[in-house]
């Protein structure tokens, strides 16, 4: 049977809801399959170690230390998604800083698992966490360049990134689970890469790949106006301005509230299913030997709910897309913390995981495009750098230590079955931070109408 597959990519989904038509389309143009392609590389680097690395480092004996490594990446994203917006604001093409940080975070990720390969069962904490520390460093600020350099090339070719941006983003997320199940079904030298460095070694090589692939996409422009500068002007520190909006100040402030949610999962959700290996009734169950596919499933659902942001966006506002996002955070945590690894236990976990897409794609992406849709075109990049910092860096930096302090005090890992307790407590912070957004948030539509 022949396959209309240009077809299948100009209609890429349509809805029918309540008698109303919803299309989407993907308009298929050189450029889009440039970004496809690019979204694809960018978080299949990610998806490579992101879910699996605290399995890894409990194997090798640094469990403790998990929390270090995700809270890493939230402190580097405190000032280096910030500052790397400036420079491609300020002082080089957006896509040519994209290549220079994954060049450099491609070298550190591939030294530190060339490190764990030399020092096999003698791994020591500092030198892979530098390693590992310089990497995540320049990695993190290509999440937001790689947003600022598809709306450049959107709006050159007179696309709307509101509709045309979110199917694109659908295949950072096909790349994440790529890597993921790639890491979690293959087997080198008779070990799983999710239970070994060779995880870092391929995030490493991947990013390369992106470093001499971001230089294809198409020049970003730079303002490197001068004259009677105010100092926010010279430093690309505009986009500070922003906090001078109630409503904005309010957003980044929850934005942060809600970033500390991002990496609990990805920091100790593999570590939690490895726990019940313990138990030898259920530690043959495929969620204890295959965490990592388990755990895919909620990127799947993230491709999902990517597909539906425009809908939701558009019918509803962001403040009602933020909402959703965190009350399915609430059931991310609580389905975690009531299921197990048997059958009907296992339905929970799942349910978690297809929660997960609404949780990160309804607050990620659509704040995202409301930074794209609300601040003046010369900060864009500062912006979204901004955006960044204030989820990726302050709140997952707090809520990577928070939950650290949180497992620790329910000493999960000399005691297994407090665990429930732990993700209990993740819940009950999730709803208290919706439920003062709900109160405190106005949505834009309504305060213009």
């Amino acid at each position: 049977m022949k396959v209309d597959y240009l077809h299948f990519f100009r209609t890429f989904v349509r809805l029918e809801i309540n008698n109303t038509k919803y299309v989407m389309q993907i308009k298929i143009k050189p450029v889009t399959l440039k970004l496809i392609v690019m979204n694809f590389l960018e978080f299949a680097v990610w998806g490579a170690y992101l879910t699996s690395l605290g399995r890894y480092l409990g194997n090798i004996g640094l469990g403790s230390q998990i929390k270090w490594f995700f809270a890493m990446q939230g402190i580097v994203s405190i000032f280096m998604p910030t500052l790397m917006g400036i420079v491609a604001d300020k002082k080089m093409e957006a896509q040519k800083v994209l290549s220079l940080c994954h060049g450099l975070a491609g070298l550190f990720m591939a030294g530190a698992g060339c490190y764990c390969m030399s020092a096999g069962d003698a791994v020591q904490f500092a030198p892979l966490f530098v390693l590992y520390s310089l990497s995540v460093a320049f990695f993190m600020p290509t999440i937001a360049l790689v947003n600022s350099v598809a709306y450049n090339a959107l709006g050159k070719e007179g696309m709307d990134p509101v509709k045309d941006f979110p199917p694109i983003r659908v295949f950072g997320t096909v790349g994440f689970i790529c890597s993921m199940l790639l890491t979690n079904f293959l087997h080198i030298r008779g070990v799983a890469m999710q239970d070994s460095y060779t995880q870092l070694i391929s995030s490493g090589i991947l990013s390369l790949i992106l470093c001499g692939y971001a230089l294809t996409m198409p020049a970003c422009p730079v303002n490197r106006s001068s004259g009677n500068q105010s100092f926010a002007d010279a430093f690309g520190l505009k986009a500070f301005t922003l906090f001078k909006d109630p409503q904005f100040a309010i957003f980044f402030i929850f934005s942060m509230l809600l970033g500390a949610s991002l990496q609990i999962t990805n920091g100790y959700a593999n570590t939690f299913l490895g726990s019940f290996a313990a138990d030898p009734a259920l530690a043959d169950t495929f969620a204890v030997k295959n965490s990592n596919a388990l755990i895919s499933i909620s990127q799947a659902s993230e491709t999902l709910c990517i597909l539906l942001i425009p809908f939701f966006m558009k019918r509803f506002g962001i403040k009602k897309v933020m909402l959703i996002s965190m009350f399915a955070w609430v059931l991310r945590f609580a389905f975690f913390g009531a299921g197990n690894p048997a059958m009907p236990g296992v339905l929970l976990f799942i349910l978690s995981c297809i929660v997960y897409g609404m949780a990160f794609d309804f607050f990620n992406i659509s704040g995202s495009l409301y930074v794209e849709q609300n601040v003046e075109k010369s900060i864009r990049s500062s912006a979204q750098g901004l955006f960044m910092m204030m989820t990726n860096g302050f709140g997952a930096t707090i809520g990577t230590l928070a939950a650290g302090a949180v497992v620790d005090a329910c000493d999960v890992f000399n005691t297994p079955a407090n665990w429930p307790m732990a993700w209990y407590i993740f819940a009950g912070y999730a709803l208290v931070v919706a439920i003062l957004f709900w109160i405190l948030f106005k949505d834009p539509q309504k305060k213009q109408a």
